[in-house]
């Protein structure tokens, strides 16, 4: 009998750690039982069985009984069975009970290693099981330290990486910053659960808002689509199911509180708050705001939308390097394309002689020979008697 009381060890961990006992029991026996082959170099088949009141070890050799002994590590003879079980009989496999040399101390060392693993992985798979149900939601963690690009954070019990790529380029990090971030993903490894995090992620903006309009929390108010690029500028397009409550005001808030609370989480990123419609034409106009629209042509087929808007006002539809374009259309999942009228002017006016010549050939109303040749290059400056070309006096 192997003496290594662990009742009131498994207790405080079932307690303390939600290990369920039963599991833990198990694979310390498993592992002892391991350390017993180990010992037991000449022994065939061992086993190791556990009180479950008492929480001692008995170690046995399996062995076949035989009225002679062929193999002394899986044979016992008929005598000596019969002294562990009078009713052993050739043939019967009969538990014979053993002990190894410094047993006692292999198998408490083997326990407590046991114990302290299934310690750290029953951690792990209630950080992973925590986390998990967290994940699309805000955490808020202490950043530990930077390294290569990515932070560290500690949220919790667990330690969370905040990638390079998840990074707004508007922030900066340093050891002991408090950081409110996005839950991202939370995977298992063999080190335990991986929790990412981001701060470039669009969903960010929408838990923000959700902390902050409590039209949005309720479900009066609803964020339809959301196009960010991370640290500049995001646009969100709102949607009221209750005709009374204004969506965009909802989120903007008295004097801007609202919205300015975002605003200050983001570090200063810029936000557009758009009202969300079905009709495709009203949708891209409230998406392009603040330009002015003239016309909206729609390809529903393509999912094209062409935008023609005065000239004045290019530059704000299209945005700074595009942006505001960019992002309507991530807005809308269609393409847009923004024209002055001075450039669909320019592309009506561009149509050449040959470009009316094959119109009226393709008509079938002209031939070839009822229409007048195209005339020469520089055919303003060309002579008539010499066809030497001089510029006009």
């Amino acid at each position: 009998m192997v003496d290594v009381n662990l009742q009131v060890i498994l207790q405080q961990l079932q307690a303390e750690k939600s290990i369920d006992q039963e599991t833990l029991i198990e694979a310390i026996r498993s592992a002892i039982e391991s350390a017993a082959k180990k010992s037991l170099t000449n022994a065939a088949n061992v086993t190791v069985e556990v009180d479950p009141k008492t929480f001692q070890f008995k170690v046995f050799e399996i062995r076949t009984v035989a009225e002679a002994v062929r193999d002394s590590t899986r044979d016992i003879a008929l005598e000596e069975a019969r002294e562990l079980n009078a009713e052993a009989a050739p043939g019967d496999r009969l538990k014979v009970p053993t002990e190894p040399r410094d047993f006692g101390r292999i198998a408490a060392q083997t326990a407590k290693q046991v114990i302290i693993q299934k310690i750290k992985d029953a951690e792990r798979d209630n950080v992973f099981d925590e986390f998990k149900t967290r994940q699309g939601q805000l955490v808020t963690g202490s950043v530990k330290r930077v390294s290569h690009g990515n932070v560290i954070v500690t949220v919790g019990r667990a330690e969370a990486v905040l990638p390079q790529k998840e990074q707004s380029p508007r922030e900066n990090y340093k050891p002991g910053d408090r950081i409110r971030a996005y839950l991202l993903a939370v995977e298992k490894t063999p080190r335990g659960p991986q929790v990412v995090l981001s701060r470039a992620a669009p969903d960010l903006v929408r838990e923000l808002f959700d902390l902050e309009v409590p039209e949005i929390y309720d479900g009066t108010v609803e964020i339809r689509a959301i196009a960010r690029e991370a640290g500049s500028r995001t646009k969100i397009a709102v949607h009221s199911n209750d005709a009374n409550v204004d969506p965009v005001g909802a989120c903007v808030g008295m004097k801007g509180a609202r919205v300015r609370t975002v605003v200050e989480d983001l570090h200063g990123e810029k936000i557009d708050i758009v009202r969300w419609s079905s009709d495709p034409v009203e949708f891209c106009g409230n998406a392009l705001n603040p330009a002015d629209i003239l016309d909206i042509s729609l390809d529903e087929e393509n999912k094209a939308i062409l935008v023609v808007v005065p000239q004045d006002q290019l530059s704000l539809a299209i945005g700074k390097r595009g942006q505001n374009a960019r992002l309507a259309s991530k807005l809308m999942g269609w393409n847009i394309d923004i024209k002055s009228v001075a450039d669909i002017a320019g592309e009506e006016a561009a149509l050449t002689g040959a470009d009316l010549r094959e119109q009226a050939e393709s008509s079938g109303l002209f031939t070839p020979e009822d229409l007048p040749e195209e005339p020469p290059p520089n055919a303003d400056n060309a002579l008539l008697d010499g066809g030497d070309e001089r510029p006009f006096m």
